[in-house]
């Protein structure tokens, strides 16, 4: 038996031939999760829809490896204008509603490639 497993899912990848995230012992790390269109496979269209599909495609990850949004430890966001936090803070609060339950977040500025105003990576470990 295998100790990694890699976390592939459908309508979102990387174009070089790496998994979503990979899984050892419970300890899950993403590589980055933007905001790409499943349709078209490119990064959508303004900040509002990258931001929300980044999270869709957060969730599906976390579902994939048997994990839920209570399992993340730390949240890393890239974002091309740090001043515009607004849908990630938008998001961010529907996810985690409750403030004594939340990850940690660092949010920095990157010079993000193709499209992308906003990705992240995550930190999550499976409930023992």
């Amino acid at each position: 038996m295998q100790r990694r497993r890699s976390i592939y899912l459908d309508g979102f990848g990387h174009k070089n031939p790496i998994p979503a995230a990979c899984m050892i012992d419970g300890l899950l790390m993403t590589g980055i999760i933007y905001g790409q269109d499943p349709e078209t496979g490119k990064a959508a269209e303004g900040l509002e829809r990258q931001t929300e599909l980044m999270f869709t495609h957060l969730r599906a990850i976390l579902d994939a490896a048997g994990m839920t949004t209570e399992d993340i430890l730390k949240v890393d966001v890239l974002l091309l204008d740090r001043s515009q936090r607004g849908p990630l803070n938008a998001q961010w609060e529907a996810m985690f509603p409750d403030p004594d339950n939340r990850p940690v977040r660092q949010a920095m500025q990157a010079d993000l490639d193709n499209g992308k105003l906003i990705q992240c990576n995550v930190t999550a470990r499976a409930a023992i």
